[in-house]
């Protein structure tokens, strides 16, 4: 009998998943890691692994305010990111505690939703 193993996909097939189902998504490396650009070009999110620590994250756009409401509710999930973190974007640890997938997909979905009602590289 033979036996197949099935692995779970990684965080990075994971969120690359997630952000590829989103209308006009492209992926490219940008600055040696995966990030995601809207259809306008901008971009809205970018795996970070294991980028100045030894976790696994996603860093994206959010909302005016909504970096540090999540920070300060779950410190252990969420954390502000190093370069874009000044300008209210958000980090998501995709390792140790469990990951919340469903909310994942909401932030990120949030983050394309921002960045795509911009207009340009000039917004």
């Amino acid at each position: 009998m033979r036996y197949r193993s099935v692995m779970a996909p990684s965080p990075l097939d994971r969120v690359r998943a997630i952000c590829t189902a989103l209308p006009g998504v492209t992926e490219r490396p940008s600055h040696g890691e995966a990030a995601w650009f809207a259809a306008n070009g901008r971009q809205f999110a970018s795996f970070a692994d294991r980028h100045h620590d030894d976790r696994s994250a996603v860093w994206c756009a959010a909302a005016p305010g909504a970096q540090e409401q999540l920070m300060e509710a779950d410190p252990g999930r969420f954390f502000r990111p190093p370069y874009v973190g000044v300008r209210g974007w958000l980090g998501i640890w995709l390792d140790g505690r469990k990951t919340d997938w469903g909310r994942t997909a909401l932030l990120l979905g949030e983050a394309h939703e921002i960045v795509s009602a911009r207009r340009g590289r000039d917004a």
